[in-house]
């Protein structure tokens, strides 16, 4: 038998997320996915959308390494830049560089389409128009042809010829070899054929059926696909760009420059402010937030009182009134009051930045439905090329001519494009995180995607996630002859000495002043005592009372049995030897829980609550937010709610769990999909698929709606990537289609796949 010193220790491993640079198209990103991954221990997943790569890679390499590798493939590759010390010189620099939304990549594509553009349109013209034609106008046609052909297309040569170097082949090289092959062909036309004769007529036509002589040139077909490409590619970068804004303008919320508070003998209070950047901060830091400021990080107020707009991370418009010892998230907005306020997480730990990691891990990672289209788009190119070398040798071998199998040759290797497949998940995944993120929804990954289309019952943890998870007073019945105000009042005198929620409750419904208690005791499990203005109250359970040998008034036993049965809690006030009246104290039902149960019901979820309390109690609130009682399930232990959601799934059930606390970590963890409240814990958080950064079960049908939009979405996009290619090669091949038609179809197929899930970013 083996003991623990005998087991191979666990491999050590490390994760590194590369930035990426030169991918062009999908089998870019597959290609260096596969290089990366052929490296022994290394698992990585490249978004080409992203231009990311996540890696996990062992002790035996290096990051550095990894970016080798990248480059020998022929891409470029940067480890992350680590995030100035706090304190550190230069650090204020680093933080104002967050606001730059300006794509020098984008910038320069721009420039370039627009040479191309002008250099083009009388290319086109001439040769479309024949009564613009004039003698030697294949010349001049050569002469604005050859700068779109050679500088235009640069970006598609280059690429090309590295991946030739490395013996690969992708989308670049399908369309270099076609924009070469036409202006080859033109040119040898001119110099050799009759193409240059004064007069000589070359009309246009959008099938392959042209004369068959050398006189025949291309030159229109060579600037237009390079024009068409390179429009479609700087609106497809462009709308990546957009698609990736809701993460920017997230990480970009944060303040850069905070007021410190510092220590000055000098000063009044024995402190000033010193404006410094916010990476200065850490943890036990004070700091002033004065009205219209963002709150620098996570921290807790220690004087002041103001309104916090949070709608930026939690997607709530209503300011939340804050005071002495709440908590404050970083990135909030000050809309009231001055706060000073004491740092509690500052860098990578707030609430900001877990939510951005989120958000980034959810939009690296890869649905199934995706590694099938990098499978495809893998293998795509080479498989495009052998059809094209096969058109060329159908037609040739049918005697249609040189110029009508050219024609149709290039025609395949321009209208192929696998870019529309690698870009259908990871836009719609960019664009509906992103979308998310702004709403308060954060969504762990793609395969939770799957997870919402398939659920159909959803259990409903009752606090914190039905109900506030707070106790409160909801109603004071007095004894007949007893003001309510006396109850109320002598009451709290004697619950204010006491730590027990019932007893907050009771303090925080007092109206005007609550006298002192002195003699106060605790009665363990049953109430206090305490002298109020020179008398003896009891408040408490009934019992606790009667044991005394104080009489309880019908009107008062009437109270309790109506609370009770109501499933609420009954505090009895007593004194001079009765009881004087009934405080009624109960967890209260969120506003929106019953608007929500009925949203989740009308996706097609079964709504079921689940609760450890007793079963009279859960009945009240099951029936105060549209539940039945046949789905309650009550008197629950903490460690029997994972159990509940296996019984359901052994039902054949998909279920959602949807809950807040630590007891709640295994039943979304066990849960198809588990969605915590982000007011909760972070180990329920951990333990989710879905994160509701507003403690609102509202939040929890947009969720679900939300998730299943962007499953939609990448099923769309991959429909029509996938349906582009299936009918526009045969197209091609067969001779239907022109090469410059083929090139603006090629364009457009990638631009529509990025247009249609920019339509997430209008999600409500």
């Amino acid at each position: 038998m083996s003991t623990p010193t005998d087991a191979a220790p666990a491999p050590v491993t490390a994760e590194v997320e590369l930035a990426l640079t030169g991918m062009t198209c999908a089998s870019c990103a597959n290609r260096i996915e596969r290089k990366l991954n052929k490296l022994d221990g290394v698992v990585a997943t490249v978004n080409y959308a992203t231009e990311k790569a996540r890696v996990t890679y062992p002790a035996t390499l290096t990051p550095a390494s990894l970016v080798e590798t990248v480059e020998q493939a022929g891409y470029g590759a940067a480890l992350p830049v680590p995030p100035p010390e706090p304190g550190a010189e230069g650090s204020d620099d680093a933080a104002g560089s967050g606001g730059d939304d300006v794509d020098p990549e984008v910038t320069a594509l721009r420039q370039r389409l627009l040479v191309s553009a002008l250099l083009s349109l009388p290319v086109v013209v001439l040769a479309m128009v024949p009564p613009f034609q004039f003698d030697y106008w294949q010349w001049a046609s050569l002469t604005l042809a050859a700068p779109v052909v050679v500088w235009g297309a640069w970006p598609f040569h280059r690429a090309a010829l590295v991946n030739a170097r490395h013996g690969a082949a992708t989308m670049d090289t399908l369309v270099s070899v076609g924009v070469t092959a036409a202006f080859a062909w033109s040119l040898y036309a001119l110099f050799l054929g009759t193409a240059g004769t004064p007069g000589m007529t070359h009309p246009f036509e959008l099938t392959i059926e042209r004369s068959d002589g050398a006189g025949n040139i291309y030159l229109e077909a060579a600037v237009a696909i390079t024009t068409f490409l390179l429009g479609g590619r700087y609106f497809e970068k462009r709308a990546k760009r957009q698609a990736g804004a809701a993460l920017r303008a997230l990480l970009d919320l944060g303040a850069k420059q905070v007021a410190l508070l510092v220590p000055d003998p000098a000063a009044p209070g024995g402190e000033r402010e010193e404006l410094v950047p916010a990476e200065r901060l850490v943890v036990g830091s004070r700091f002033v937030v004065r009205p219209g400021e963002t709150v620098a990080t996570d921290g807790v107020v220690e004087s002041g009182t103001s309104a916090v707009d949070a709608s930026m991370l939690t997607g709530e418009s209503v300011p939340v009134e804050v005071a002495p010892d709440d908590a404050v998230v970083g990135a909030t907005t000050n809309v009231g009051g001055r706060l000073v306020v004491r740092a509690t997480r500052v860098g990578a730990d707030t609430q900001l930045a877990r939510m951005a990691r989120l958000v980034e891990d959810a939009q690296t990672g890869k649905a199934e439905v995706q590694r099938l289209a990098d499978r495809i788009s893998g293998v795509f190119v080479p498989v495009v090329i052998a059809i094209a070398v096969a058109t060329l040798g159908f037609w040739l071998g049918t005697g249609s001519g040189a110029g009508a199998a050219f024609t149709a040759a290039v025609a395949v290797l321009i209208i192929a494009c696998p870019c529309a497949l690698g870009l259908a998940t990871p836009t719609a995944l960019l664009v509906g995180t992103g979308r998310g993120a702004q709403l308060g929804i954060l969504i762990k990954g793609p395969e939770v995607l799957e997870s919402t289309r398939r659920v159909d019952v959803v259990v409903l943890d009752k606090t914190g996630t039905v109900t506030t998870g707070a106790m409160a007073l909801l109603d004071v019945v007095a004894a007949p002859g007893v003001a309510v105000s006396d109850v109320r009042r002598r009451a709290a005198a004697v619950e204010a000495a006491s730590e027990h929620p019932v007893a907050r409750a009771v303090v925080a419904g007092a109206e005007g002043d609550v006298p002192p208690v002195a003699a106060f005791a605790n009665v363990p499990g049953r109430g206090v005592r305490g002298e109020v203005e020179g008398t003896l109250v009891l408040a408490g359970r009934p019992s606790l009372l009667v044991d005394e040998g104080w009489r309880l008034p019908a009107e008062v036993a009437a109270a309790v049995e109506a609370a009770q049965a109501q499933g609420r809690t009954a505090v009895v006030v007593g004194w001079e030897g009765a009881g004087r009246g009934v405080l009624v104290v109960a967890d209260t039902v969120k506003p929106s829980s019953a608007e929500a149960v009925e949203r989740l019901r009308g996706l097609g979820l079964r709504p079921v609550l689940l609760t450890g309390d007793h079963r009279r109690a859960a009945v009240a609130i099951a029936a105060e937010v549209g539940i039945a009682e046949a789905d309650l399930v009550a008197d629950v232990l903490p460690e029997e709610k994972v159990e509940v959601v296996r019984r359901l799934q052994a039902e054949g059930h998909s279920v959602a769990m949807v809950g807040d606390g630590v007891n709640d970590a295994a039943a979304l963890a066990q849960a198809d999909l588990g969605l915590a409240m982000g007011t909760g814990t972070d180990v329920a958080i951990e333990a989710s698929d879905l994160t509701l950064v507003r403690g609102d079960l509202l939040v929890a049908p947009d969720a679900v709606r939300l998730a299943r939009r962007t499953l939609r979405t990448i099923k769309v996009n991959l429909f029509w990537a996938f349906a582009y290619n299936v009918a526009a090669i045969p197209l091609a091949a067969a001779g239907l289609l022109n090469p410059m038609i083929a090139g603006a179809a090629m364009a457009a197929s990638s631009v529509l796949v990025v247009s249609n899930s920019l339509r997430l970013r209008r999600f409500r």
